[in-house]
């Protein structure tokens, strides 16, 4: 089984926020007349507290296999959510993972997912795919970029 470094990963995994007590930057736009949407923009920092990787297939590194990452959210030093991904290897020679993140919120939750070529760019943006709770209909994305061995700066503007 082929061992990834962390490094190459963290650009690509889609960053999670809790809300509650974060400092929002809202704006109003317009996407058709009449139409109102609100735009927040929230900055955590995402630290790795465990990753493994699983041969799912063949032995050793093949399609199939996958990447499991958890990380703790931290806003201002204090912990503020979690997030989970897990990205699964859509082609060998060179590596491209598809990864699906869950940002667990105290208010409800945001989906993201990405294509990641490896090695990954400095900073990745993840689609947001969708919320739960508070955050039903998010959409927009997470910019990601990485801060060290173990931890990500995500920037996150989500419109609904």
């Amino acid at each position: 089984m082929r061992k990834i470094r962390l490094r190459q990963l963290l650009p690509v995994t889609a960053a999670a926020l809790v809300l509650a007590g974060t400092q929002l930057a809202s704006a109003s736009t317009g996407s058709a007349p009449g139409a109102h949407q609100r735009a927040e923009i929230v900055r955590l920092v995402a630290a790795q507290t465990q990753s493994q990787t699983v041969d799912t297939g063949q032995k050793g590194h093949s399609l199939g296999d996958q990447l499991v990452i958890a990380e703790d959210l931290y806003q201002n030093g204090k912990k503020v959510g979690d997030h989970a991904v897990v990205c699964t290897y859509v082609h060998t020679g060179p590596d491209t993972l598809q990864c699906l993140g869950t940002f667990a919120l105290s208010q409800g939750q945001i989906t993201g997912q990405a294509l990641l070529h490896l090695p990954s760019r400095s900073a990745v943006d993840v689609a947001i795919t969708g919320g739960s709770g508070t955050y039903n209909g998010a959409e927009g994305y997470v910019h990601t970029v990485p801060a060290g061995s173990t931890e990500r700066h995500l920037t996150f503007h989500i419109t609904r």
